[in-house]
């Protein structure tokens, strides 16, 4: 099961067109990762729920052929007035929507968030999972002391067994280091402990039940990479490890054209008139015309225009982005209409009336500037630069 129903609040903008389990790394989604993930370790019917956006993860991973495994969908919501509305039933809720319908988890199953990068060896979570008889598993990972408050805290007993949670608490509160990493192992049995027909949470409403009721219900700590994308910030990073070759299951695509530069087909570079620094990567079909500058880690998607005395440095640059003339971005995301910072903040570049120094490189009307545009271009001098705060 793979949990694809959130609308991805503290991803925004990103997700306000684009569903967290298709927010691309280098121009994959993460929900394929993890595809490939679990099929690698013999798992190969899979149901995913859907709400937000459904549609795009529908029409890209559709019945799962390509992919070497099948694919059924659970779509929560309705439509009204001719548009689907989104009303996701929870993480728990979900599940038991689909067992309602038909009896489908009829054995041990997996359930992973689809929002994070892992690197986790399946096969061996279930065979502990099933080695202490428990009825449900969640898999916890250790992390630096300072970083618990990030994270759902999970304490347990010496065997291992479930006592009780804390959701992101202070670091000197924080009665351990091991934190919820949103991959779980159930049985069939867990079922009957969810309602039918609510929202119902895994972490905040399941959890505590089994707790109560003294269910077989184990932590099941274990070393793996794990590169969750909730956040903008996770997003950022992500991006940035994997550029600078720290996530194991994720290659940079494209061809290495100098040492830590790699490209798509048919970019429109001169990288002898270019001042680039590495880790790079650049999108098929997108130019970057002479004079610009690209500090990595930096990623500029496909189908872009980087026009001259641009500078690049450590931003993620979505498709179809121009961005123009002298236009200095620091540690942002520019995605269609929006400039975003490393830490979440964005502006609306219409709103802001700069659409005409970032745009869609298809927005020809955009590319000149108007005779007031002009004049706020000489009042800020010959650089426009969007820093982060």
């Amino acid at each position: 099961m793979i949990l694809a129903a959130g609308k991805g609040t503290r991803v925004r903008p990103i997700t306000h067109t684009t569903p967290k389990p298709m927010i691309p790394i280098l121009q994959k989604p993460v929900m394929e990762f993890l595809l490939e993930l679990l099929r690698e370790h013999g798992f190969d019917q899979i149901m995913v729920n859907v709400s937000h956006l459904a549609e795009e993860i529908e029409n890209y991973f559709r019945d799962g052929q390509r992919f070497g495994v099948q694919i059924a969908y659970s779509f929560e919501g309705r439509i009204e007035d001719g548009e689907l509305i989104g009303e996701a039933m929870g993480s728990a809720g979900g599940i038991k929507r689909i067992q309602d319908f038909q009896a489908f988890f009829d054995d041990t199953f997996v359930v992973l968030c689809g929002d994070a990068l892992i690197d986790l060896d399946l096969t061996e979570a279930v065979r502990r999972h099933k080695s202490i008889g428990a009825m449900a598993s969640l898999i916890t990972k250790r992390v630096p002391r300072e970083q618990v408050s990030s994270y759902g805290v999970v304490v347990t007993d010496e065997e291992g067994r479930v006592m009780s949670f804390q959701e992101k608490p202070a670091v000197d509160e924080a009665a351990s280091d091991m934190i919820n990493t949103g991959i779980y192992i159930f049985e069939p049995q867990v079922l009957d402990f969810i309602p039918s027909g609510e929202a119902f949470d895994i972490a905040s409403d399941l959890f505590p039940r089994l707790v109560a009721a003294d269910a077989p219900f184990y932590a099941l700590p274990m070393e793996f990479e794990w590169v969750d994308i909730g956040k903008v910030p996770d997003y950022w990073q992500a991006i940035r490890s994997v550029l600078q070759g720290d996530v194991r299951q994720v290659q940079v695509p494209g061809i290495q054209v100098r040492p830590g530069i790699y490209t798509g087909l048919n970019v429109a570079a001169n990288w002898e008139k270019i001042n680039v620094t590495g880790p790079v990567y650049v999108g098929g079909m997108t130019k970057i015309e002479d004079g610009a500058t690209i500090i990595g880690p930096a990623m500029i998607g496909p189908s872009c225009h980087i026009c001259a005395g641009a500078t690049i440095d450590n931003s993620i640059i979505f498709d179809y982005s121009r961005i123009g003339p002298g236009v200095n971005l620091v540690e942002k995301l520019v995605y269609g209409r929006y400039c975003v910072d490393r830490n979440g903040d964005h502006f609306d570049l219409q709103e802001a009336a700069l659409d005409w120094l970032i745009t869609d490189v298809r927005r020809q009307d955009k590319i000149s500037p108007s005779p007031q545009q002009k004049a706020l271009a000489e009042l800020l001098g010959t650089n426009f630069v969007l820093k982060a705060s």
